[in-house]
């Protein structure tokens, strides 16, 4: 299935999308699509459901990321060989992960602000899994049961705020709009193999980023272990799960984004985002 969250800003309502790229409203079925629905006997209902016989929704409405409530965002960093490179870091030992404030979380064509003082806004193109069952030091070989479905997500970055102000990476991971997910969760099944998808992100309609995530240092299901031998995963958390080559800051001479920038990106079989960069919000 490919479920998703339409409407307004703030009273999105759950739908999904039919095999004919048609949108239609669960809103009988299900009162939004959160943690709790994305449990395995809920995903299990809406799966049973005729979506020929679900109310269609007219027009092109707005997108909002496929998952509410969320209790953390997750991401892993520098998880792939050749974006580590580029960045000047070594390969890591374990991998790396941090935290992306829930309020960062937005819809996967939302405008994305440029923060004040911003002087080095990038982008990174990334597959977030979404948590279907609650995980606590679970192992490798049965991290991917606890996965609900799978997204697009980029984890846009402040590289300023990130490397040169002191403190974490979240500083430059957590401004509003940061953290565009979708268009929608396509639930695991319906994804033979999550680490056998191209992905790609272009700037201006200039190709950026092209990549798989056969070349992932962790894998999907490593990530997911890891990160539940140290806090524990709920259903509707979001673990991001890093970026192949082709980010501004890699690029001689680095390049960021600036006002009216526009940034397009997909990953194979999860659909794909836009966002226009705008100045920020207050």
């Amino acid at each position: 299935m490919k479920l998703v969250r339409y409407g307004a800003l703030g009273a999105e309502k759950p739908g999904l999308v039919d095999k004919s790229g048609q949108l239609r409203d669960l809103s009988a079925h299900v009162k939004d699509l959160d943690g709790a629905a994305y449990a395995p006997a809920s995903l299990a209902k809406l799966a049973a459901l005729d979506p020929s016989k679900l109310p269609a929704v007219d027009g092109k409405p707005r997108l909002g990321a496929p998952v509410s409530g969320i209790s953390k965002f997750v991401a892993i960093g520098l998880n792939y060989v050749d974006h580590a490179k580029e960045t000047g870091n070594p390969i890591p030992p374990e991998p790396i992960f941090f935290l992306k404030a829930n309020t960062s979380l937005c819809g996967p064509n939302d405008a994305v602000e440029k923060p004040r003082g911003s002087t080095k806004l990038d982008w990174e193109v990334e597959i977030a899994a979404i948590i279907g069952t609650r995980a606590k030091y679970v192992s490798e070989a049965d991290a991917l049961n606890h996965v609900a479905g799978y997204c697009v997500c980029n984890d846009v970055s402040e590289r300023n705020f990130q490397m040169e102000r002191g403190g974490t990476w979240t500083k430059g991971k957590s401004h509003d709009t940061f953290g565009p997910v979708g268009p929608w969760l396509v639930t695991r099944d319906e994804i033979p193999d999550v680490q056998k998808l191209s992905m790609w992100l272009d700037v201006n309609g200039k190709r950026c980023q092209t990549g798989s995530t056969s070349t992932m240092i962790f894998s999907m299901a490593k990530c997911i272990s890891y990160v539940s031998q140290f806090l524990t995963l709920l259903p509707g958390d979001i673990i991001t799960t890093g970026t192949p080559p082709g980010v501004g800051i890699g690029m001689k001479p680095p390049k960021f984004l600036n006002v009216g920038d526009v940034v397009t990106l997909g990953i194979e079989g999860l659909g794909e985002q836009r966002q226009e960069i705008i100045e920020a919000q207050a």
